[in-house]
């Protein structure tokens, strides 16, 4: 009999599993995969510990939801691992709010505490937490971890924390809280692996995907980030806007007599690089474009990293090194050839033979600043939290 633990990552239309397998004293991946297509053409595919793909098919209409789609995995995994035990389950929950600074093993006290910061996250918190109460309904005795997007900022200083409104507003939860913490984690703590002389200095790293951010690290620790209150502010992402002037909000209200759905429809679904280009939200798309206005959105994308690097570096009060992650980072030698030379008044200089292969190190021995791809692991990230939680770790995985 052998033992697994399983990480979900579930969200409005999509959800994304990896399972974890023993393997003598470690951890190690046996199988990962998603359901995408929820409530409209649901499809699940699987890959091996190889990335071979090992389950490829269409599901039934009837998967809609999150708790269906659960149900669909979980049959799955009983006729993949037959008499294997699930020693726990670590979930990607958006937001901890003011008070979950750390994983958490859920209980239905706290899934109730996570439900209540439902209004800080409407568009992602319900779709994170629909799993685990579907797991506490029908595997009560599979205990299950929450980790927070939101946790790995929970150090900031009061002044990179506070929204400038009045107190009575704030007392209802209104900060900065920050996003995509799992991944600067997780990268955090492989620096002193991939990069160790850089891994205490001040490093800005850009997570640069279909949602994009950036996050100040001094010393391993997060001191600043992009996202605020919600994950729209900041950077311009595949759909989001990043940063705009909340007048232009009141300006959609008072006159064009916008209601508050076609408002979160258009700032969440219809603005960013699709927004701009009125051709595509996928960066790859835009790239390989001949459109004058995708140009315009891939320029606007560069401005906006740039900016806002320059802005961390000055929370920083200086810069050591500059790190590229997630799917646009990772990828695409073209965006992080021109964010490095947007933002060569640093003293970052692109080495373009080491662009081009991906890395690490991208800049040359003779950059004052050094430039990094370190491709991040959320799912690993969760995975450790989970097992060291639950008292399972066994080695790194």
């Amino acid at each position: 009999m052998s033992d697994h633990t399983l990480v979900l990552n579930a969200g409005s239309s999509s959800l994304k599993f990896c399972v974890y397998g023993q393997a003598g004293a470690d951890w190690r991946v046996e199988s990962r995969g998603q359901i995408e297509g929820i409530g409209v053409s649901p499809r699940m595919t699987v890959k091996n510990e190889k990335g071979e793909r090992v389950h490829d098919a269409a599901l039934p209409a009837t998967i809609n939801d999150a708790r269906t789609a659960v149900e669909t995995l979980a049959g799955w995994l009983r006729s993949h691992y037959q008499g294997g035990r699930l020693l726990g389950v670590g979930h990607r929950v958006v937001h901890g709010g003011p008070n979950f600074d750390r994983p958490t093993k859920v209980t239905r006290e706290i899934l109730g505490q996570l439900r209540e910061l439902t209004p800080l996250a409407p568009l992602h918190q319900p779709h994170n937490l629909a799993p685990i109460e579907t797991l506490l309904e029908r595997m009560p005795d599979v205990p299950q971890v929450a980790c927070f997007d939101t946790s790995f900022h929970r150090g900031h200083s009061a002044v990179a924390t506070i929204v400038p409104l009045p107190k009575d507003f704030r007392a209802d939860g209104l900060e900065r809280y920050g996003f995509h913490g799992i991944s600067y984690e997780y990268i955090s703590s492989v620096l002193p692996e991939v990069a160790a002389p850089i891994a205490r200095g001040r490093v800005i790293v850009a997570h640069l995907g279909s949602g994009s951010s950036m996050c100040a690290l001094k010393d391993g620790k997060s001191v600043d980030t992009t996202m605020s209150f919600t994950a729209m502010d900041g950077l311009c992402m595949g759909t989001r806007p990043g940063a705009i002037d909340p007048g232009i909000v009141l300006y959609l209200f008072q006159n064009r007599q916008m209601t508050v759905k076609q408002v979160e429809d258009l700032l969440y679904k219809k603005s960013g690089l699709l927004g701009i280009s009125g051709v595509s939200n996928d960066m790859r798309n835009l790239l390989a474009s001949d459109d004058p206005n995708a140009r315009l959105a891939v320029d606007y994308f560069i401005f906006r990293a740039a900016k806002e690097i320059g802005a961390l570096a000055a929370v920083l009060a200086g810069l050591d090194a500059l790190v590229f992650t997630a799917g646009i980072g990772e990828n695409s030698a073209e965006i992080r050839r021109r964010v490095v030379e947007a933002s060569a008044w640093l003293g970052i200089e692109l080495d373009a033979t080491a662009n081009e292969r991906g890395g690490p190190c991208i800049s040359t021995a003779r950059s004052k600043i050094s430039a990094w791809v370190v491709p991040t692991n959320e799912e690993l990230m969760i995975a450790r939290h989970t097992w060291s939680l639950l008292g399972l770790e066994r080695g790194r995985a």
